[in-house]
């Protein structure tokens, strides 16, 4: 008796590991296709000298080498990258962060205001990057108009080397919606009880808001900081729909770096070295924060 429920339990299993694998096998297989294989044949691809067009050949270390002694603008686009990165970020973080702050006040109309602000944010980044083309027009845009009525000569917002960068720092700013909306949901965890015995100590705003909604907060901001550094370095779309890495390259960032020279200049091996070494870099620069910030992330009494 005993060896038929065995024999049934088994049978059971057997059928639910067929059932259980072929479910996965469709998620499975574009898993394998679409990440692994690209993955591992771009770390290949990165030793040969490969352009898509006949043959290659193994190189070995030739395009790292080439990359770091022979190629001035690798560094014109590392800069370009960790300069929107290093200001954009923390900006971006700190309007998201005080709009959180106003949206989470009893105001009449709240739930109009949180909408209007998160709306850009789940805008598609080439319209994005077209309506702004236009509100930077030098000489029909919303902004120089705006300056003009103000008496002031507004500049070549994307022409000018010293302005395109800034400028698209501000743009980034008009998707700040996005981490405003997790930074909301946040503010509304933190316990009342702590703001009404802080008052009843004496304690003014800006100790209550030091002292609690910071710590409480510090989970979110982390968040915010490894995901915006992750996609502050993978920057492309507003580049190139908005200024083709000009004025002499001072928007030319590492991403759109990668994708001239894979898909314009046909050197994908030389492509696949650098997008290797960005994967470095942004694994470096998450690994140290992690080391440097998250000790000090306060995870609700623990």
């Amino acid at each position: 008796m005993s060896e038929q429920v065995a024999h049934r339990i088994s049978r059971r299993r057997l059928t639910l590991w067929f059932w259980g694998i072929l479910f996965t096998l469709p998620g499975v297989l574009g898993l394998v296709m679409f990440t692994a294989y690209p993955i591992l044949a771009s770390f290949y691809y990165s030793f040969t000298s490969y352009t898509m067009i006949g043959r290659w050949r193994w190189i070995g270390l030739m395009n790292y080498e080439r990359l770091f002694k022979e190629d001035p603008e690798f560094y014109n686009v590392l800069f370009n990258a960790v300069y929107l990165v290093g200001f954009g970020v923390p900006l971006g973080i700190s309007v998201a962060f005080l709009l959180a702050v106003l949206l989470n006040q009893r105001v009449r109309g709240l739930a109009v205001y949180r909408t209007l602000f998160y709306l850009p944010s789940i805008l598609p980044s080439v319209a994005s990057a077209m309506l702004w083309t236009w509100i930077y027009h030098p000489t029909n845009g919303v902004f120089n108009a705006l300056l003009q009525y103000l008496g002031i000569v507004g500049p070549n917002w994307l022409g000018d080397p010293a302005w395109a960068k800034p400028s698209l720092i501000l743009m980034n700013l008009w998707g700040a919606g996005g981490f405003m909306l997790i930074f909301l949901a946040g503010l509304q965890d933190v316990p009342q009880e702590l703001y009404d015995a802080a008052m009843v100590d004496g304690a003014g705003r800006w100790a209550k808001f030091r002292h609690i909604t910071i710590p409480f907060m510090s989970p979110y901001l982390f968040f915010a900081l490894v995901t915006g550094l992750i996609h502050g370095f993978q920057y492309f779309a507003p580049v190139y729909i908005m200024t083709g890495g000009d004025p002499v390259r001072s928007t030319a960032v590492y991403v759109y770096y990668i994708w001239e020279n894979g898909f314009f200049f046909l050197r994908m091996g030389y492509a696949s070295a650098l997008a290797w070494i960005l994967f470095v870099i942004i694994a470096l620069c998450t690994i140290a924060i992690f080391g440097s910030v998250s000790r000090r992330v306060y995870y609700g009494g623990r």
